[in-house]
């Protein structure tokens, strides 16, 4: 009867119960279970421990791919910095205005006076170093054409050095390191027709004949006669006055 099996089972020890596990009567038979339990936790092991693996792995290929990528991003910041210190356009050199009295072999010394007249003028040098000139200044600049004596003295008057080359004989690289050397305000850059020399630097009342731009006379020129105090006026204006035709900068 139902209620006798209860207590039977309620009387009999804990060791002697029917257990959940699969039990056979047969020994070979019970051993197959036995074995066929252990495979299936050597098998879920097997799985957790590739699950584990693949996961692992996982994870090393993202960090080596975010490695690579950084790696890459790094390089091509520092080509950037690299490129614009290489490419950027070099700052003006940069000279003490005023007049040491330094002795630069080749430069010759000149006395023009100084007054505002109307029309050309005749100079006594080629191209001026100084004399009459027009009342309106020429605007320091690089000019690619030929500008008027008579604006471009006036800058002279003001302190400026007037830069002139022969353009059938000073181009490209050339031209590009006489460029270099001039600083970036109170100078005029112009082609000049009829120079016996392929470069002539001129200041007021000095003047220096050069075969080359890379005649280091050049930076002891400007480091002499410009803005020098000995201009009739080295602390007036070289902007607001005349722009002639073919001015770049």
């Amino acid at each position: 009867m139902p209620g006798a099996r209860a207590e039977i089972l309620l009387m009999t020890p804990t060791s002697q119960r029917p257990s959940d596990k699969r039990v056979s009567g047969n020994p070979a038979t019970q051993a197959d279970i036995n074995l066929t339990v252990k495979q299936q936790r050597e098998q879920k092991r097997q799985e957790k421990l590739a699950e584990y693996q693949k996961q692992l792995a996982k994870r090393r290929r993202s960090k080596l791919v975010w490695w690579v990528v950084g790696s890459a991003a790094v390089v091509v910041v520092i080509a950037l910095i690299v490129a614009s210190i290489v490419f950027a356009p070099k700052a003006a050199p940069t000279y003490t205005p005023g007049s040491d009295g330094a002795d630069i072999e080749g430069v010759e010394t000149f006395e023009n006076v100084t007054e505002h007249v109307d029309g050309t003028v005749d100079y006594p040098q080629s191209p001026p170093a100084g004399g009459p000139h027009n009342p309106v200044w020429l605007n320091c600049g690089i000019y690619d054409q030929p500008v008027p004596n008579e604006n471009a003295v006036h800058a002279l008057e003001h302190g400026a050095i007037w830069v002139t080359y022969d353009a059938s004989q000073v181009t490209g690289d050339e031209l590009a390191s006489l460029k270099s050397q001039l600083p970036s305000t109170y100078v005029v850059l112009s082609p000049f027709e009829g120079l016996d020399s392929p470069i002539v630097l001129s200041a007021w009342n000095h003047q220096l004949k050069l075969d080359s731009a890379d005649d280091s006379r050049i930076p002891q020129f400007f480091e002499e006669y410009w803005r020098s105090q000995s201009a009739p006026e080295p602390t007036a204006a070289c902007t607001g006055g005349l722009d002639a035709p073919g001015k770049q900068s």
